[in-house]
């Protein structure tokens, strides 16, 4: 967005990851209706990798990456690989905008995380009862839009448990990278761990695939979760981490679940239930209190975030 003015650059910059962000989720309910998720993983890890490996290596991103594996190791099993997977897993038996309000809980789990490893977080009455929202949110969310109260179908109720995992992931992700890859070139490390992916997966991908060539829309939603969710999309925060740094650019996690329940709900015909609305609400909401910090200075040179 070189020509935009200064003053619409960073709304803008906000409203397209908003959008790419949000929609990841109807996209993998499309693919794996025909794709097996170890097949859908491989596929746009291998597309989101061809766009990024060049572009870090033309940053010479690489080498002091390779350097530090380990780590970078485990940063990909738990940002990529096994949430990935755990994800595409889970939209086989749940709407698309549920797996995205569900996500939304994120940053709370994160808050936990913080407490238990006791990296200086405190909890306050305001952490406090933004955690306690989020988890009345989502089980509004289970209990209603899934049936848990009643009993549940037992394959939904799994792929709840599944992205319960995929959260968990997602709040250990940014804390493996804060601590151990902190000086680490963000393009660099996303385009090994990516590569790694790819390689992690081939195997099953491969010998999972259909044996005949995908619908239009499948190969279209492969593309777009491989060049728009997840190269573009790093492209853009990059800027927008540029423009207003890496702790006020996590706002978009508030954003993107909002955009995943218009999208399922105008495109796939999803419901729209009193219990994703008030879910909906009290989740993010809930994440917002429990993740609010005072104001602080930025040390964080690039930014650190899940791609949903």
């Amino acid at each position: 967005m070189p020509g935009t003015s200064g003053r619409l650059r960073v709304p803008l910059l906000f409203a397209a990851l908003g959008v790419i962000w949000g929609v990841p989720y109807l996209m993998i309910k499309v693919a794996v209706g025909e794709l097996e998720p170890s097949t859908l993983v491989f596929a746009r890890t291998v597309v989101a990798a061809a766009v990024m490996l060049p572009l870090a290596l033309s940053r010479n991103a690489i080498r002091p990456v390779l350097r530090r594996w380990r780590p970078v190791l485990l940063y990909t099993a738990v940002e990529i690989v096994v949430p990935w997977i755990l994800l595409a897993r889970a939209e086989v038996h749940l709407s698309s905008s549920l797996t995205g309000l569900l996500l939304a809980g994120v940053p709370v789990v994160g808050v936990v995380i913080a407490l238990v490893l006791r990296t200086g977080e405190q909890l306050t009455a305001r952490a406090g009862t933004g955690i306690a929202l989020g988890l009345v949110g989502v089980a509004l969310l289970v209990g209603f839009d899934v049936g848990a109260f009643g009993g549940g179908d037992p394959a939904q109720l799994l792929a709840v448990a599944e992205l319960g995992g995929v959260v968990v992931c997602y709040a250990i992700g940014p804390v493996v990278m804060v601590r151990a890859l902190p000086d680490l070139p963000a393009s660099g490390v996303i385009a090994v761990s990516l590569v790694v992916a790819a390689l992690a997966t081939a195997v099953p991908g491969v010998l999972q695939a259909p044996d005949a060539w995908p619908s239009a829309p499948v190969v279209l939603s492969v593309l777009g979760l491989g060049l728009l969710c997840t190269a573009l999309a790093f492209h853009l925060l990059f800027l927008l981490v540029a423009e207003v740094g890496a702790v006020r650019a996590t706002l978009i996690t508030y954003l993107n679940p909002a955009v995943a329940v218009v999208a399922g709900v105008l495109v796939l015909d999803e419901r729209l239930t009193w219990a994703t609305v008030v879910g909906f609400g009290l989740v993010v909401g809930g994440s917002v209190l429990a993740s609010r910090r005072r104001p602080v200075t930025e040390t964080v040179p690039e930014p650190v975030a899940q791609c949903p």
